[in-house]
């Protein structure tokens, strides 16, 4: 067959692939046949749309001589011209900040030699009637979890059940949400489900064992994906390019007896917030699941998204800015809560602490020196006063409440603390402390301890009257 006769008859952007199978049953190199006037001005015209890696169109060429390998192109492929299945999707490859409406229809073979169309429309926007237009299977699926994210008091809980979903949709043995933190270089689980019929570990034990997981693995996961929009690896044949692009990764796999793997990242606008994975899953199902998970992840990754941003607002309004320790609202809200029942505490101990010197480091070595100082006290005191939650009152005092204590301990911790070099002269703590044993008083021991800090300060500056000002 002439296949440039054929594609030359096409106006929309279009190639013929070749797949090649070998004598082993495995598929070899996957060619650019042949190309329309519109595909190759596409690859070799100036435009507006994806950018390739070769601006030159070579007929009969490797795929790879324009974009990185994809398992996922490579799967579409070889489904159409081998398994003669037309085929129709629409993707977004992060590599490109593009969506591509494609159709592949099978070709006739010649020899090991299996061929197919390959056609594609490019949009900068995503048609969100393309986005939606599912199988009745798939869209039920994906509007169960659509209401369950949307309708939650439970953010943790309705998360877990979604992956119990995913999990149960893919076939799966082990199904986990993962969030990433570049920064701090952390990942943390946020989600996981499990199904054992072997020795799989979770994702949460992985973690526990390997602190440098996200080092190790999870930070070259983007470059393992190559710029597609996920990872399905369903065979040993798939499992070797993951060996050849994270080895540490597939050993970590094969370690815990994974055959099969969907990784697919989870991102908000261009932000990637982590990933979601499944492993030793249906592989008949490759196809369906991939294209449940396409929109499944985006509202997982939307609502994880929005969840974190509340979490970073109650923080911003609950956190003193400068210091980091709790606001004096959050102190007078617990107080609140405390008086009223509805946090009753045994054993409480109050501690109020005061800089001894702050005024004299303002105004002898600037405001911005008498903030470090404010941050130095405030590293103090998470230091002495471990697990405890610790407030700003206001200025340079600070109030600890202490849960579960009695007075020897808290005169020590007191003791702790102002012997402490706080690094700006002769700059220290004042303090003072109140034990009761009913948490109904606190008001009372709030009064106390700040008034035995206030003696402990005359104190300081009866013993240093030249530091007084």
């Amino acid at each position: 067959m002439d296949v440039q006769a054929f594609v030359d008859n096409i106006d929309t952007m279009t190639c013929v692939i070749s797949v090649e199978m070998k004598e082993d049953g495995n598929y070899g190199d996957i060619r650019l046949v042949a190309g329309n006037e519109a595909y190759v001005q596409s690859i070799e015209t100036a435009w507006d749309g994806p950018k390739l890696m070769s601006n030159k169109f070579v007929p009969n060429s490797l795929y790879q001589n324009y974009f990185p390998k994809d398992l996922n192109f490579e799967t579409v492929c070889y489904r159409a011209a081998v398994e003669k299945t037309p085929i129709h999707t629409y993707v977004h490859p992060d590599r490109f900040d593009f969506w591509f409406d494609l159709y592949l229809i099978p070709l006739k073979s010649e020899g090991n030699l299996h061929y197919c169309t390959y056609t594609q429309v490019v949009t900068q926007k995503a048609d969100t009637k393309k986005m939606s237009n599912l199988s009745q299977d798939i869209a039920a699926d994906v509007l169960n979890t659509c209401i369950k994210l949307s309708n939650t008091s439970d953010f943790s809980r309705t998360l877990n059940e979604v992956v119990k979903d995913v999990r149960e949709i893919c076939g799966a043995m082990i199904c986990c949400i993962l969030a990433i933190n570049p920064l701090e270089k952390t990942c943390k689980v946020l989600a996981e489900d499990t199904e054992f019929s072997k020795k799989e570990k979770t994702m949460q034990s992985v973690l526990d064992e390997d602190p440098d997981f996200y080092e190790n693995i999870a930070a070259k996961w983007e470059d393992t994906i190559g710029g597609s929009n996920c990872l399905i690896a369903k065979n040993k044949s798939d499992m070797e390019y993951i060996k050849d692009r994270n080895p540490v990764w597939y050993n970590s796999l094969i370690t815990h007896d994974v055959e099969s793997i969907i990784l697919f990242p989870l991102k908000f606008g261009q932000e990637l917030i982590g990933y979601i994975w499944a492993t030793n899953f249906d592989t008949q199902k490759a196809d369906q699941i991939k294209e449940t998970l396409e929109l499944v992840t985006y509202f997982v990754s939307s609502s994880i998204a929005s969840d974190q941003l509340i979490r970073r607002l109650k923080i911003l309004s609950s956190v003193d800015i400068l210091t980091g320790v709790l606001n004096r609202n959050e102190m007078n809200e617990r107080i609140d809560r405390v008086v009223s029942g509805e946090d009753h505490i045994r054993n409480l101990g109050i501690v109020f602490a005061d800089i001894n010197g702050l005024k004299r480091v303002n105004d002898d070595q600037g405001h911005f020196s008498g903030d470090q100082l404010l941050k130095k006290a405030a590293e103090i005191l998470r230091t002495v006063f471990k697990r405890c939650d610790i407030y700003r009152a206001g200025g340079d005092e600070f109030m600890v409440i202490v849960s579960d204590t009695n007075e020897a301990e808290l005169e020590s911790l007191c003791a702790e603390l102002k012997s402490n070099d706080l690094g700006f002269g002769k700059s220290g703590f004042a303090a003072g402390s109140c034990y009761v044993y009913d948490s109904q008083e606190i008001r009372k021991a709030m009064h106390l301890a700040d008034e035995r800090m206030y003696q402990d300060k005359a104190k300081f500056y009866e013993d240093h009257p030249e530091l007084k000002r």
